[in-house]
């Protein structure tokens, strides 16, 4: 190992040693003591984001050989995960604590997955793209059903892990497949391998491609593979929820992009159509069943599949046009960032809230506008954003998105009035918590007293929604960045 790979790697290093440090440290402490492994896993979270840091400037660094890869799509993804691995703490000391659970071992899977979210856009490798996806995945099977007294946390954990290790064996036999088929596991050297397969080959190319996408739907809860998500984050504590929606669902993104626009460009042609249909399908369920929920977390599981399909529908465009791939990458990675803040913020609040009220009906936001109003407006700001709305950040996300299907023309067109449609049907259901926390009233409006943390996640949440509305070059420019990263 050189002292460049060794560089290169520090963020994912850094995670590393929290991991055992956390297990470490639980493993000795008294029962009463198990929160420490908060703090231990904040200060390595925060140290991991440091190490990103010192990254930046540098170019392109490439370790072990090609498979483990630092330029600006990593760094930017690295960057992001650790973000949101502080925000995921902040809102789980006080829910974890009274909660009951075992604090020591919900830290270590917690940063464990927090690990893979870090390697998965560094690795330009097959085989390394696996092994990152499952140690998301593999904690997160625990972490869905750790309220081990509740019925719907254990159903829900179930089907986490029986339609995970399904979509796992599918993935992976996808990957052989085309390890197989080109004798390469590192990303660019499958893309050149792959202009020389013809006839049969080629065929069973494209099954392969296929197997591997089911995969990564799976992990985004893209349709048909979404009917985990619901139960699952309904069942999970609304931290882990938090995490689900957000980390693991932009680290499945950041595997696919990586896939799609660098190891199987050169079959877009056959895969595109398939992502033009899985976005279509994707935005309309998840916007039409979000309609019918009463239950607040099981609405946001509803709204991160209908925002899958919007994520989806740039990998529709991926023709031979680089210029047009470049903006469809750059919406993309720009629209996951702003998809997690908003979404961060929402679940800020519902944390809050689930204190009080622990079904989380949507009703049981009635009056929080009297009750805990920074609260209320942050979760407003939330809402809107989701539903696209100006003036907040994710009006501009989708416009990027819907702006690179302008441009790419022909069914671009069609895709485009699609999400318009679906927009503007997510308004319905968006709404509806801001309409109960103003002009509801609550049986009980006693003043709601969040931890500060909770209280400032939600607040810089709704700062920043506010920020890349009015300064919508700032996150854009990262996108752009990130797509030069990946030439």
């Amino acid at each position: 190992m050189r002292s460049g790979d060794l560089h290169a790697i520090a963020p994912a290093v850094v995670m590393a040693i929290t991991v055992l440090a956390v297990l470490v440290v639980d493993a000795f402490l008294p029962r009463r003591h198990a929160w420490f492994g908060m703090p231990i896993a904040l200060i390595g979270a925060v140290a991991s984001f440091v190490a990103v840091l010192t990254l930046i400037p540098g170019g392109t660094r490439v370790a072990f050989g090609g498979h483990y890869v630092v330029d600006d799509f990593t760094l930017l993804f690295q960057g992001f995960f650790c973000i949101v691995a502080i925000v995921v703490l902040a809102l789980s000391l006080r829910y974890i604590r009274e909660g009951g659970f075992y604090q020591g071992e919900f830290y270590f899977l917690l940063m464990t997955a927090f690990l893979g979210c870090l390697l998965m856009p560094a690795s330009r490798d097959l085989l390394m793209l696996f092994i990152s996806l499952e140690l998301v995945s593999a904690p997160g099977f625990l972490m869905a059903a750790f309220r081990k007294g509740d019925l719907k946390g254990n159903e829900g954990g179930i089907k986490f892990f029986i339609i995970g290790v399904l979509s796992t064996a599918v993935m992976l036999y996808g990957m052989s497949m085309v390890i197989g088929l080109t004798g390469q596991t590192q990303l660019r050297l499958v893309a050149d391998a792959i202009t020389g397969l013809e006839g049969a080959r080629l065929v069973l190319l494209d099954a392969s491609i296929l197997f591997v996408v089911v995969g990564f739907a799976f992990k985004v809860s893209a349709v048909p593979f979404q009917f985990w998500a619901p139960d699952t984050y309904e069942g999970s504590p609304v931290p882990v929820a938090a995490f689900l929606a957000v980390a693991s669902k932009a680290a499945g993104f950041a595997g696919l992009l990586q896939l799609m626009f660098v190891a199987f460009p050169g079959r877009a042609s056959t895969w595109a159509p398939l992502f033009a249909l899985l976005s279509v399908l994707t935005m309309t369920l998840g916007n039409l069943v979000a309609l019918q929920q009463t239950q607040f977390v099981r609405l946001l599981a509803y709204s991160s599949i209908a925002q899958a399909g919007y994520l989806l529908l740039p990998f529709a465009l991926v023709s031979s046009d680089e210029a047009l791939n470049a903006e469809a990458f750059s919406a993309t990675v720009t629209y996951i960032l702003i998809y997690g803040v908003m979404t961060l913020g929402a679940f800020a609040v519902a944390t809050a809230v689930a204190r009080r009220h622990p079904r989380l009906l949507i009703g049981d936001f009635a009056g929080l506008v009297r009750s805990a109003p920074v609260l209320a407006i942050g979760m407003t700001a939330c809402m809107v954003s989701l539903a696209g709305i100006p003036p907040t950040g994710g009006f501009w996300g989708k416009l990027l998105i819907f702006q690179a299907a302008i441009d790419f023309g022909g069914y671009g067109v069609v895709l485009a009035a699609i999400m318009v449609i679906n927009s503007v049907i997510s308004v319905v259901y968006y709404l509806a918590v801001p309409r109960q926390m103003i002009f509801a009233s609550a049986e009980d409006e006693r003043p709601l007293r969040p931890a500060f943390l909770i209280s400032a996640v939600s607040v810089v949440a709704m700062i920043a929604l506010v920020v890349i509305f009015i300064i919508p070059n700032t996150l854009a420019r990262l996108g752009d960045m990130a797509v030069l990263g990946m030439g």
